[in-house]
């Protein structure tokens, strides 16, 4: 099929879905919004003027999470109001033991253990996107898109502005959300869906009103927000950038070589069309991220190593591109792994809501493509890449979507199209379908088309919780755009558990238990053979934000044409928030049974894995955190140990006020004998104007060229191999300005 046929039939698709109605739900709880005639100031102080009323009757907030309908001793007030420019929030968070909220002054979206109240808001009603604004008695804030498909995504970053202090029955938090941040449809009595949460860190529950009962999320329970006349802004922004990287390799002679690296400007541009279509342009971008990847364990890994997108452009919007039956226990972890596109010179992006139709469209040029060697073709073809997704609402948390993705390079073309919904019988029944039609031609390797689909159901009660799942994926399914582990293979999957809240327990901390069942069977094709496990074990919620699991498992798995035991005779992971300052987590899977993936000669192993990972707060600007994984292997017919791998990751941040901080990060890999130091200075006006200053490092310990010591099985050299020294080191300056007009 010719590509622009598909995005011909892609464009189609949206003119006909756009024609659609959307009618509001007249039985939802309504709260009318008056007009400031003096804006308040965002001082996390209620002493203005728009604050002097009485707050909105929002009547009994009820626990969602892990309790579910349970009333809490905290109370809330919650106001609001507005203006030509921003809808302020007020809320005064009380609670009968003011020393028990817990607050940190941290870098956005890392706040969640504290104390923290916020906000989900449907702001063009069409029940399929809204924005989720959370903030922490500090003032530090967490948002993030929330979509039918995707759930919440963390990825972006929006322009808002909030304080907030402690009182003594508790602490009160004010926001101010920018009419340009948001879409919603300009004109009088506008109405948004709004539903308001607060999570309390001693004990660890979450509440909400409306309310959400099992089965439920915030499609289905937003009340209306009601505004006497709404005009938004046009919206123009303009961002330039300037990044200047340096960096130097050791040569093999032990000398530093020449430095590295040029000065590079870029430009981006959004613009609002329409009070709810948005076009973004960037020409030249700076995509490259400030955060490294935590080192994670690579050695006999079966599937995929997956790293999260952390470039702001990609990030903005990305859960719109979110299918039903990815992420989670599905084998897709998404459709559209923005990670691929890994060095563009230029993007475009569209996105929008109509009603009840959400969309988006995205293309940008590579100049560096993924599985092209600059050594044996130092002049790479550039790789296109086209994107569109869009959703259709059917009420509540129901729609129906289509995704098409299209790359080009160098002869090669990849088209994927497909289509998935999610549908709710009833308030505890939840199903989702979905699948991708893939077509490839290759030159040099042969075409190949294939199809991944998926269908699930989700039964969900207070009490009650079931999960199975059905996946299929040709052998010649492949997606350029997405992240999956595998094809060729047909599996089910099932989770189920059932709850029980000991009234009892409670004063000793214990507030749920929960006894759960999985279990997976199919067939792979690609290894030939039978595949599957059935697992029991309970889960354990504790006041404290404390959650404990143990659990037993029996399985088997193909590989090259061999069954190899994949048992795992106890595993138990966890965390909890011990004291304030203090947040440990942990996991251990002993002498479990695994294999050994070489394609050519596997055998049968026994693994024991485990980790721990501790976050400290002494104050409520320094956190020190630390992660130790390990993972020792050996043969079970022999014993004989084969590797140990560690894998250690360290993150010290200081963090002067919400702007401002420094940080060092420590990476260690002892299978790759590597060890990464990075510094970091940051200072954040708003996301967009932004100025980084780093420093890196990375440190080996090689072999000793006479052979005198070589690596042993468990990934280190011998001690007369000499110590770490760098062999690479580099120093970048970043810097950026959003300018609103």
């Amino acid at each position: 099929m010719r590509t622009s046929n598909w995005r011909g039939a892609f464009v189609a698709m949206l003119v006909l879905l756009s024609s659609g109605a959307w009618a509001e739900d007249p039985d939802r709880p309504s709260l009318h919004v008056s007009r400031a005639m003096v804006p308040p100031k965002i001082d996390g102080v209620l002493d203005d003027e728009a604050w002097l009323g009485d707050p909105l009757p929002t009547g009994t907030w009820l626990s969602y999470q892990p309790l579910r309908g349970d009333a809490g001793p905290e109370r809330t007030e919650v106001r609001i109001t507005y203006d030509d420019r921003f809808i302020y929030f007020a809320f005064h968070c009380i609670t009968d033991d003011p020393a028990s909220v817990r607050t940190t002054v941290s870098k956005r979206d890392n706040v969640f253990n504290d104390d923290w109240i916020g906000f989900s808001l449907d702001s063009t009603g069409s029940k399929q996107t809204s924005y989720h604004l959370m903030i922490n008695p500090s003032g530090v804030q967490m948002d993030a898109v929330n979509t039918t498909a995707g759930g919440e995504k963390f990825e972006s970053d929006f322009v808002w502005y909030s304080a907030g202090t402690r009182t003594s029955d508790g602490y009160v938090v004010e926001a101010a959300l920018p009419l340009q941040t948001i879409r919603f449809a300009a004109g009088p009595n506008v109405t948004m869906g709004v539903l308001f949460w607060r999570h309390v860190s001693f004990s660890g529950v979450s509440y909400s009103w409306p309310d959400m009962p099992a089965g439920q999320w915030v499609f289905d329970r937003h009340a209306q927000l009601v505004f006497d006349d709404l005009r938004p802004r046009r919206l123009l922004e303009v961002l330039p950038s300037a990044t200047w990287p340096m960096s130097q390799v050791r040569l093999p002679q032990d000398a530093w070589g020449d430095v590295h690296g040029h000065p590079e400007v870029g430009l981006s541009v959004k613009y609002g069309v329409t009070s709810q279509v948005t076009v973004d342009a960037t020409v030249n971008p700076d995509f490259s991220q400030v955060e490294s990847d935590a080192y994670q364990v690579q050695v006999n890994q079966r599937y995929p190593i997956y790293f999260a997108e952390k470039r702001p452009f990609f990030m903005e919007g990305l859960g719109l591109f979110s299918m039903a039956g990815t992420g989670g226990d599905f084998n897709m972890r998404t459709a559209v792994h923005t990670r691929r596109i890994v060095d563009p010179s230029w993007g475009a992006k569209v996105t929008g809501t109509q009603g009840p139709l959400a969309f988006g469209m995205l293309s940008a040029s590579d100049e560096t493509p993924e599985g092209f060697d600059p050594l044996t073709r130092p002049e790479r073809p550039r790789k296109l890449f086209t994107i569109g997704r869009a959703t259709y609402g059917l009420g509540d948390s129901n729609y129906v979507g289509a995704l098409f993705t299209d790359s080009e390079i160098d002869g090669r073309s990849n088209h994927v199209a497909g289509a998935d919904l999610t549908f709710k019988p009833s308030t505890a029944q939840t199903f989702s379908a979905s699948s991708l039609f893939t077509q490839t031609s290759d030159p040099v390797a042969s075409d190949r088309s294939g199809v991944g689909a998926q269908v699930s159901y989700k039964f969900e009660t207070r009490r009650w919780f079931a999960a199975p799942q059905l996946e299929h994926y040709d052998r010649g399914f492949t997606a350029d755009t997405a992240f999956y582990n595998r094809t060729g293979f047909t599996s089910s999957f099932l989770y189920s558990d059932v709850s029980f809240y000991p009234e009892a327990a409670k004063k000793y901390g214990l507030i749920r238990v929960h006894p759960l069942l999985l279990a997976r069977y199919g067939h792979d094709d690609v290894q030939d053979g039978e595949e599957g496990f059935v697992g029991v074990g309970t889960a354990f919620n504790f006041s404290r934000q404390g959650f404990f699991r143990i659990q037993h498992i029996d399985g088997h798995e193909p590989w090259a044409g061999q069954r190899f035991n994949t048992s795992q005779p106890l595993g138990a992971f966890g965390n909890v928030q011990l004291f304030q300052w203090l947040h440990v987590g942990g996991n251990i899977f002993p002498r479990s049974w695994a294999t050994f993936y070489d394609p050519i000669a596997p055998y049968q192993g026994r693994s024991t894995n485990g980790g721990i990972e501790f976050t400290l707060q002494p104050t409520v600007h320094f956190s020190q955190y630390i992660s130790w994984d390990t993972v020792h292997f050996s043969r079970a017919d022999t014993g004989v140990h084969v590797f140990t791998v560690d894998v250690i990751n360290a993150k010290s941040v200081y963090q002067f006020n919400t702007r401002f901080f420094v940080r060092l990060l420590e990476q260690f890999d002892s299978s790759r004998r590597q060890l990464l130091t990075d510094v970091l200075a940051s200072y954040e006006v708003v996301p967009g104007t932004v100025f980084h200053a780093g420093y890196g490092s990375l440190y080996e310990r090689p072999d000793l060229q006479d052979g005198s010591a070589g690596p042993l099985q468990d990934g280190f050299v011998g001690p007369n191999a000499g110590r770490y020294h760098t062999v690479s080191r580099g120093l970048f300056f970043k810097a950026s300005y959003l300018y609103r007009f």
